[in-house]
């Protein structure tokens, strides 16, 4: 398996700065990776030596539930405080490196395709204890806390240790569920979805979740509102609620992606 990543860096001065693609629209927004570069990565309080891409943040009449980040901790950085909200929850997925993540003071080491979901009020810090750079992918959120339900705990494993749930009636889709879906203490699911060559969404996916889609790997043709994308590794579509969607695998290998959606949770019916 392979982790796309930003690239980083300049592209070639002489490039058409259109031909990336970039769309934002009011249903969705396109971004390529080729766009991630150094100019456009950030610096966090409380972290050293890392750099970060973020990618999607809560956006008022748009997507307003989640943040993702793409991550780049240098050997002997990381954090002791690594979330300012002690009410968000995260997910994390490495992409190279070697992440040395310590949660409620145990020590857990994570290579590519490491996974972790920390509910909200777990202790933890990440470093990169390792001699390369770390780069792993950050979702946050801000639990939706419900009276009768406790709170999620810890999920530490690997998308190797994790199998492929399959759609019904084919085997050329499917889904790496890192959290029971029938567990209603989870109000979020990070997933990677898996499609082989030729698999497809075989309908316009169109409902109340918003998802931020980062490719991991592969390509694929990929419907958004009204129009057909080329996606391909380190792409970024970031989808609010109701936006059609549609994907069909091109390409030889797989088609994956880190899938985002917000779930289990009644809609508020007055706006704070």
């Amino acid at each position: 398996m392979t982790y796309a990543f930003p690239p980083g860096g300049m592209p070639d001065l002489s490039d058409d700065p259109a031909a990336a693609g970039s769309v934002f629209t009011t249903a969705y927004a396109f971004i390529p990776g080729s766009t991630m570069r150094d100019i456009t990565a950030s610096l966090l309080p409380g972290w050293a030596k890392t750099r970060c891409w973020i990618i999607a943040r809560p956006l008022t009449g748009f997507a307003e539930t989640f943040a993702q980040y793409a991550v780049e901790v240098a050997p002997g950085g990381g954090s002791d405080i690594p979330e300012p909200d002690r009410g968000a929850e995260a997910a994390l997925l490495v992409a190279s490196g070697q992440m040395t993540l310590r949660v409620d003071g145990d020590t857990h080491s994570f290579g590519p395709g490491g996974y972790a979901y920390l509910p909200p009020g777990v202790r933890w810090t990440l470093h990169n204890t390792g001699s390369e750079p770390l780069k792993f992918h950050w979702i946050r959120k801000r639990y939706e806390q419900v009276r009768m339900i406790g709170f999620p705990q810890p999920i530490l494993t690997s998308d190797a240790e994790t199998p492929i749930r399959w759609m019904p009636g084919t085997e050329t889709w499917g889904t790496t569920r890192f959290a029971d879906p029938d567990d209603l203490r989870h109000d979020m699911h990070v997933n990677i979805v898996t499609f082989k060559p030729g698999g497809r969404i075989p309908f316009a996916e169109t409902h109340v979740m918003e998802h931020g889609l980062y490719v991991l790997e592969g390509t694929a043709e990929y419907l958004l509102n009204d129009r057909w994308h080329s996606v391909g590794p380190g792409d970024f579509m970031w989808l609010r609620a109701f936006c059609p969607q549609a994907c069909i695998a091109t390409g030889t290998g797989p088609f994956r992606y880190l899938l985002y959606k917000d779930v289990n949770r009644h809609p508020a019916l007055v706006m704070l």
